[in-house]
């Protein structure tokens, strides 16, 4: 039986009947979001007091950002990524993964599956004249290697396009590449160096950008997500040392740790990797840590 109410709903009360609202919510995680969405939501509302031509603009700016997005664009993604909220959420994560390498965004371009790729084939697919070496490892926070482990591997190319970009430029899958590490956990590649981009400004997110005098680039840098059994997916990136908008880049996704240091091909990592003296070469480790469940039986 329904109690009818004694008072009317005011600014404040509305709140508590709309947390109420959820109290037959079966699962308790759910519940404990909704209302603290509520609770923070209202408390936002009262502070700004929107006008009503305000909260219809807020409701059409929301339905343009989903009407941007489609299978090789998420203009959510992105949206999350300018307000900081995507870094927000690597950093809060990162408190439960002590001691592995620093996570950061996953970005709006991980939207196709990257092409199977052996160790040491280039993610060049059009022959540039510049190379990129990576070469690097996966292992735990406990020291093992990690073989076996999966890298995906996704990034731009020189000129700050990726793939989904450019349909009719670059091959899908261009600057895209799964690999499997080896014995010892390590993976190699070749590749071609990063440009620093601006983000797709031609969306509700760049008028945002417009709108608060904002500039919409990113440092150079190459995507990752690695991946083992019992252990904690990681999602990160390597930023290029020197790249412009290090110390200001559009997504609030720059940690010193993962500024990478760049050398040079030696005539003998030439001939082991098949790349050319004085090439470029990046080295990164990526560390993880255990899943929930432990690591201690694993591998």
């Amino acid at each position: 039986m329904t109690v009818p109410r004694t008072a009317d709903i005011d600014a404040r009360s509305l709140t508590d009947e709309v947390i109420r609202s959820f109290d037959g919510t079966p699962d308790v995680r759910t519940k404990t979001i909704l209302s603290a969405l509520v609770r923070h939501l209202h408390e936002f509302v009262r502070e700004i007091e929107p006008s009503l031509p305000e909260w219809e603009a807020a409701i059409e700016f929301l339905t343009a950002v989903g009407h941007k997005c489609d299978p090789v664009r998420q203009e959510f993604v992105l949206l999350s990524d300018v307000l900081g909220v995507s870094m927000l959420v690597e950093t809060i994560n990162d408190q439960h993964a002590p001691g592995a390498t620093d996570s950061t965004v996953l970005g709006p371009f991980h939207m196709t599956v990257s092409p199977t790729r052996e160790l040491g084939e280039t993610i060049d697919e059009v022959g540039s004249p510049h190379h990129l070496l990576v070469t690097g490892t996966v292992r735990g926070t406990d020291g093992r290697v990690l073989p076996h482990a999966t890298v995906d591997v996704w990034q731009c190319n020189e000129e700050g396009f990726y793939d989904v970009q450019q349909p009719g430029t670059q091959p899908a899958g261009n600057g895209r590449g799964l690999f499997t590490t080896d014995e010892q956990g390590r993976f190699w590649f070749r590749t071609v160096p990063p440009s620093h981009y601006p983000i797709p400004t031609d969306g509700p997110v760049g008028a945002l950008l417009n709108a608060t005098d904002r500039h919409p680039y990113r440092p150079a840098h190459i995507h990752f997500i690695a991946q083992s059994d019992r252990y904690r997916p990681l999602t990160t990136h390597i930023f290029l040392p020197g790249s412009p908008y290090l110390d200001s880049d559009a997504v609030f996704a720059v940690k010193q740790s993962l500024v990478g240091d760049l050398g040079t091909v030696d005539t003998d990592q030439a001939r082991q990797y098949g790349v050319d003296v004085g090439s470029a070469m990046a080295t990164v480790d990526l560390i993880l840590a255990p899943d929930q469940a432990g690591a201690t039986d694993a591998h």
